[in-house]
């Protein structure tokens, strides 16, 4: 026993059998593509209560991180993965067994009577600790650590879509209010052209032609207004819906053209995306467990060695389990693995084919990872151009009616021109409407492609 007390040091720091976890090379550009120069700072350094400012949309968001459907099941799932690696690192220590049992039976002694009718008393309590020779337990450990930490990474990047959705969200219903508003008051100028054109063919002063085109303008821009009626509604919720709370109204904060865009978005390092990205971080460990998986594939193909004690009593008098009938048993137990022909051969090579899975898949994501950026940071600049220009045509446009109506006033041109100015106007306003949504969804993608907020604190559990 004292021999096999000095070798317990010796033993419980053998080796780990497999490859011991190494990053496979990427090689990061030195710049995203459509950025002008490297630069360290990065919008996913700022928490998102400094992205999206609209006080309405701060609470949004606070409340979908609390009430979220999926946020809630991410942070279980966060739970049962760690209660997961518990089980792992259990297997770090010995197992106790206790048992006890009473029967009453015949007993043949061989005996010419037929032996015997009687009673018979038992307690053991059985130890057993598997020394990790090589390292399978340690393995095991790996993977359920690597797993455990996978599970709160996903649950970042749960949170963090969740915010992007939600402000998506906002961001979309602000621009349903935003072509409401601009279909009412072009419904309200069509009807006062309508009218106008009414009084005046009543007084023989207008054309049937021209009443008739201002009501058919009238009726195509009323036709819009419950169409986008219904989509706010659907819309409001949805955003109810995100946030975890019932169908019903939502509170606005500022409207399309208050919702802050800065001129230029910082996108960081490309190396440091590695470290902000949650799926990023979730492929990585998911690696980690398919590397631990290989080891511990190999080192199943070794004897395990325990040391089992067990220790009770037997008897057929309950009062003397703890006296005479006292037993115990002691020493270690070298269990070879199972016979099982050429299965565990390729319960290996499974396990080695999952790991180089993990490894591409690790590969695929950081390249993906590299292209969403890219192609958020050129949308976003070219989306600013294509905001200028439709911003620039709708003044043009409203210009154009001003000058149709003077016109017409002094005589020089039929209403006609008007209304062509009108419905020229209607559906570029539209356009230019759209063209902000479409810069503030690509802020919010882009946010979301830097791993956005990656060092606020985790949250609480």
């Amino acid at each position: 026993m004292k021999r096999l007390a000095c070798a317990l040091p010796l033993l419980l720091t053998a080796c780990a059998l497999g490859p011991n976890y190494q990053r496979p090379k990427v090689e990061p550009p030195p710049t995203f593509r459509g950025q002008s120069a490297a630069e360290a700072a990065s919008l996913a350094d700022q928490p998102w209560w400094d992205v999206f400012r609209d006080p309405a949309l701060k609470d949004l968001i606070a409340a979908s991180l609390l009430n979220n459907f999926d946020v809630r099941t991410a942070a279980w799932r966060v739970e049962e993965y760690r209660a997961r690696a518990g089980v792992a690192h259990s297997g770090f220590y010995p197992e106790l067994m206790p048992s006890a049992y009473a029967e009453r039976g015949r007993y043949s002694l061989y005996q010419p009577d037929g032996g015997v009718t009687g009673s018979i008393f038992g307690i053991q309590a059985a130890l057993s600790w598997e020394l990790d020779l090589w390292g399978r337990v340690r393995r095991q450990n790996e993977a359920a650590g690597a797993a455990y930490l996978a599970s709160k990474e996903t649950r970042r990047g749960v949170q963090l879509s969740t915010q992007a959705t939600v402000a998506g969200a906002y961001f979309e219903l602000r621009e349903m209010d935003h072509r409401l508003e601009i279909a009412r008051a072009t419904t309200a100028a069509f009807q006062e052209t309508r009218d106008l054109f009414a009084r005046r063919l009543a007084g023989g002063a207008a054309s049937a032609l021209e009443t008739a085109r201002a009501e058919a303008a009238l009726a195509q821009a009323a036709a819009t207004i419950p169409g986008l009626e219904r989509q706010i509604h659907a819309q409001e919720n949805l955003l109810r819906f995100l946030v975890g709370q019932p169908a019903g109204p939502v509170a606005r904060g500022g409207d399309l053209g208050a919702q802050a865009l800065p001129p230029a978005i910082p996108a960081g390092l490309p190396s440091t995306l590695l470290q902000r990205r949650p799926d990023l971080a979730v492929a990585e460990q998911t690696l980690v467990a398919a590397n631990a998986a290989v080891g511990v594939a190999t080192a199943n193909f070794f004897p395990t060695l325990s040391l089992s004690l067990l220790a009770g009593g037997v008897s057929p008098h309950r009062s003397d389990l703890f006296t005479n009938g006292r037993e115990w048993l002691a020493g270690p137990t070298l269990a070879g693995p199972p016979i099982q022909g050429l299965s565990m051969k390729y319960q290996k090579q499974a396990a080695v084919a999952q790991w180089q899975q993990a490894k591409v898949h690790y590969q695929a994501a950081v390249e993906g990872a590299f292209s969403e950026v890219s192609n958020a940071l050129v949308a976003y600049q070219k989306l600013e151009e294509v905001e200028t220009r439709q911003v620039e045509a709708v003044t043009r446009l409203r210009e154009a009616v001003r000058l149709a109506n003077l016109r017409y006033a002094a005589g020089l041109s039929s209403y006609l021109e008007v209304l062509d100015a009108q419905q020229a106007l209607f559906p570029a306003e539209n356009a230019a409407s759209q063209a902000r949504l479409a810069r503030l969804l690509t802020m919010v993608q882009l946010y979301k492609a830097l791993g956005g907020g990656w060092q606020l604190p985790e949250p609480k559990s």
